[in-house]
């Protein structure tokens, strides 16, 4: 490509340019709090590590509570703010009314403002326990890019734009596409799931009058379609009942990628991963390493957490409100 010698009024406007361009380089980095709050990260693992003793639905609900907050807005903390009088916030949108652990963040955030006040944002706090939830399951460790700030706008309204657990993978794909992530991200990401638990409103839509043609999901295995209908039974009086979305939950491994390949994916958004053939053959491959699968999923999870960060946000003091 031909350079032009730029006009003489242009070097302003030109150097301005380039320094943009190298603050949008430097606003994440691994290293972001060394000198302004080095043990930062310290003490987001003690205090994930600490709920989780408590409470061992903790891992699943932080990585959960990352995606839903990266998926609107991108990764900047707005699923955190509580409602207003005058606004309903993401928290309170119907997708995320199950999201719960949010007061691990506020300990965090607690702990945190005590150590290095008004330094580590809530966005960051969020994207450095999920990690640390998974790698505490037996998952992938990786160097959380950092340096994220919080926003200051969250509308329930904005919820229905997560890919929900009917999507086939189109639906998904182009979900996806709209954060500038691929095929690979949506598989690798599916593999969180390995952590997860579902209420039976998110799939018994599978288990009964399907269609006019099947009265049950025919992707899914007969033995398993008939353990689900007995957890979700009609009618239900029993709000909690549901299933995981992996048989070991508690662990962070490829066994979810595994039930898929049997047939056993809980949602219809997860066994379409492996009905679709432009998503089968991951599927494939990470049933068969663990390895590639651990790979694959801490990149997608840096990739995510680039997610519409934000440069001029603040940094919230108190994680559930705006400064």
């Amino acid at each position: 490509m031909a350079v032009l010698a730029p006009k003489p009024c242009s070097c302003v406007m030109i150097a301005l340019l380039l320094a943009m361009v190298s603050v949008s380089k430097a606003v994440l980095d691994a290293h972001y709090y060394d000198r302004t709050c080095p043990q930062a990260e310290k003490i987001i693992l003690q205090t994930v590590q600490n709920a989780t003793r408590h409470d061992p639905k903790v891992p699943a609900r932080l990585l959960r509570m990352f995606f839903h907050d990266c998926f609107i807005r991108g990764c900047d903390a707005s699923l955190l703010l509580d409602s207003t009088p005058g606004n309903k916030a993401e928290k309170d949108g119907p997708p995320n009314i199950s999201v719960r652990a949010f007061y691990v963040i506020d300990d965090a955030k607690a702990r945190l403002e005590t150590a290095c006040p008004h330094t580590v944002s809530c966005a960051d706090i969020v994207a450095v326990a999920a990690r640390d939830v998974v790698t505490m399951a037996g998952g992938p460790y990786w160097n959380v890019p950092k340096g994220r700030k919080d926003g200051r706008v969250s509308n329930a309204s904005e919820t229905v734009n997560l890919p929900a657990p009917t999507f086939n993978v189109t639906q998904l794909l182009q979900s996806f596409a709209k954060r500038g992530l691929g095929l690979k991200d949506l598989v690798a990401l599916s593999g969180g799931h390995t952590l997860g638990f579902s209420h039976c409103s998110s799939f018994e839509a599978r288990l009964r009058n399907f269609s006019l043609i099947h009265d049950v999901d025919p992707t899914l295995n007969r033995a398993f379609a008939q353990q689900l209908k007995n957890k979700c039974p009609k009618p239900n009086r029993d709000r909690n009942a549901g299933q995981f979305l992996d048989a070991t939950s508690l662990t962070f491994d490829n066994v979810y990628y595994r039930r898929l390949v049997a047939g056993e994916g809980v949602f219809g958004s997860d066994q379409a991963l492996y009905s679709d053939y432009r998503t089968r053959w991951m599927v494939d491959s990470f049933a068969k390493d663990q390895s590639l699968f651990f790979r694959e999923f801490a990149a997608s999870m840096v990739r995510l957490g680039n997610v519409g960060v934000l440069h001029n946000g603040e940094v919230r003091v108190n994680c559930r409100t705006v400064n």
